[in-house]
């Protein structure tokens, strides 16, 4: 099967290549050609949304499309895959991946996506002591922890209503509609 070229495919599939190539250089390392690829698939991601035109600064995460969502993720990957490029101007690189980086998260505050105690905090210059910056880091594990029971909850939500239409369609048809299935799946894929 042969790949197709990186300016031939739409955005999602990119994306779509770009994050596994993400996922396999961080879970098991990888040579410098996955990187390098990687790379050059985010920049193309970067590139197009740009053009695009699919996220504007006067919008918060309300506002974005659903399916658009996961396109504010671009710049962090190409953050981590850059720090992973081996090469002998390692400040330059460092540098760059630290500038994707601020980008990243200056996104995300202008998106609303940054809790505000964190943003506090960061205008503080992160607080000096100890026990500030310990409750910092306990809020931050619980909202993680909680936000990962969600995601898992949500998963096995979604697997169940699976098992149980397809165990009433084997049994005997039942009119649900089909809008109803969209809007928890919708609502499901967004949260």
């Amino acid at each position: 099967m042969g790949e197709r070229k990186v300016e031939d495919m739409p955005l999602s599939a990119l994306f779509e290549q770009a994050r596994k190539i993400h996922l396999t250089v961080t879970e098991s390392g990888a040579d410098q050609d996955l990187v390098k690829k990687g790379c050059e698939v985010l920049e193309k991601c970067e590139d197009m949304i740009s053009k695009l035109g699919l996220f504007s600064s006067n919008e918060t995460k309300d506002d974005i499309s659903t399916n658009n969502l996961k396109y504010l993720l671009v710049p962090f990957y190409l953050a981590e895959l850059t720090e992973k490029l081996a090469q002998e101007e390692r400040i330059q690189i460092l540098k760059i991946s630290q500038a994707k980086l601020k980008e990243f998260i200056s996104f995300c505050e202008a998106m609303e996506l940054v809790p505000q105690e964190e943003l506090e905090a960061s205008v503080q210059g992160a607080s000096n002591s100890f026990a500030d910056r310990r409750a910092l880091k306990i809020a931050r594990f619980r909202r993680q922890r909680a936000a990962e029971a969600k995601l898992t909850e949500i998963k096995e939500r979604k697997e169940r209503r699976g098992r149980s239409t397809k165990a009433a369609t084997l049994s005997t048809p039942v009119e649900v509609g089909e809008d109803d299935l969209l809007d928890d799946d919708g609502e499901e894929e967004r949260e």
